[in-house]
């Protein structure tokens, strides 16, 4: 398979045997679309594994169930029900076993939940035909040191930040890329992001929108003292080192993917790398990112139409 490329493929339907599902909690709606689910594969005399957390909103559903991690080693095929949130969980429990992971939306924006509740039979079936299309997303590992020990970790699909917390202080901390001193810098923090979550925090913080086959990672600063400081784009092969400053007055917080890993405190070392793991996707034939964006974005169409 092609690193990070989307590609047809023409697997059989005899290839997907056991299919794990995954639901985001709190939703009747995602309820509803999961029961839909469940009875169109049954239907089709597929093996189907429910995710142990989405079981308890699935009384009575008479299927197997295991952990989000197990799901992996059992299943050909995961689909997650949710938001991009929900995708972004499932992603990061699956990626160290390579399961494809397809995603019906039912959430807001759904950049990378790309299968509308509307068309759901019709587009995974397409699927389990063999009609779709893998795309490789790299995800980032996070490593908090303090004197030389790993104090806390974290992976991410769309982001690292390093932000002040409840706090409402100014950050004080050094970047270097692959030992290299790039800037001393005073500001609400920086926003690691991947070509996946150039369309998530970054986007808002004023980052680039990077294609998801770029092999590339941004550092968008957040409200910097400075108008000069501006996003950069790097080799996502690079390391990036954060030195949080010896005489900040808060104990900045890492996040990644919207979930705080690590509370630093001054004179720590925040390491970030691209995780040697990568996400498979699934996208039905003819997915199109632009037109992707030009539909959750709101941008205008062609002139004429």
């Amino acid at each position: 398979m092609p690193s990070e490329q989307s590609s047809p493929t023409g697997r059989d339907k005899a290839s997907f045997r056991s299919i794990g599902l995954i639901g985001r909690l709190g939703s009747a709606k995602v309820v509803e679309t999961l029961k839909r689910l469940i009875r169109f594969l049954d239907g089709r005399g597929y093996h189907v594994i429910i995710e142990d957390r989405t079981a308890t909103v699935l009384l009575d559903h008479g299927h197997p169930e295991a952990s989000r991690r197990m799901l992996g080693q059992l299943c050909d095929l995961v689909i997650v029900v949710g938001g991009d949130g929900s995708l972004l969980g499932a992603a990061r429990s699956l990626c160290h076993s390579g399961t494809l992971v397809l995603g019906v939306n039912r959430g807001r924006l759904g950049f990378l939940t790309d299968i509308s509740p509307d068309e759901l039979e019709a587009r995974v079936g397409e699927v389990l035909e063999g009609c779709y299309e893998v795309e490789e997303r790299f995800l980032l590992d996070a490593e908090l040191y303090r004197d030389g020990t790993l104090m806390g970790s974290g992976d991410a699909l769309n982001e690292v930040v390093l932000h002040p917390g409840k706090a409402v202080r100014m950050i004080e901390f050094e970047l270097f890329i692959d030992d290299q001193f790039v800037y001393s810098q005073r500001s609400d923090g920086l926003i690691i992001a991947t070509p996946t979550g150039s369309t998530a925090y970054s986007l808002s913080g004023g980052g680039p929108i990077m294609h998801p086959k770029l092999d590339v990672v941004t550092l968008v600063p957040m409200f910097p003292h400075t108008l000069s400081s501006r996003p950069i784009v790097i080799d996502a092969a690079s390391e990036i080192r954060i030195h949080i400053g010896e005489t900040n007055q808060t104990y900045p917080h890492i996040s990644c993917d919207g979930q705080t890993r690590a509370v630093a405190k001054p004179d720590d070392v925040l390491v970030i790398r691209r995780k040697p793991q990568r996400v498979q996707l699934v996208h039905p034939l003819g997915h199109n990112f632009f037109e992707v964006l030009r539909s959750k974005l709101g941008w205008s169409n062609r002139l004429g139409d």
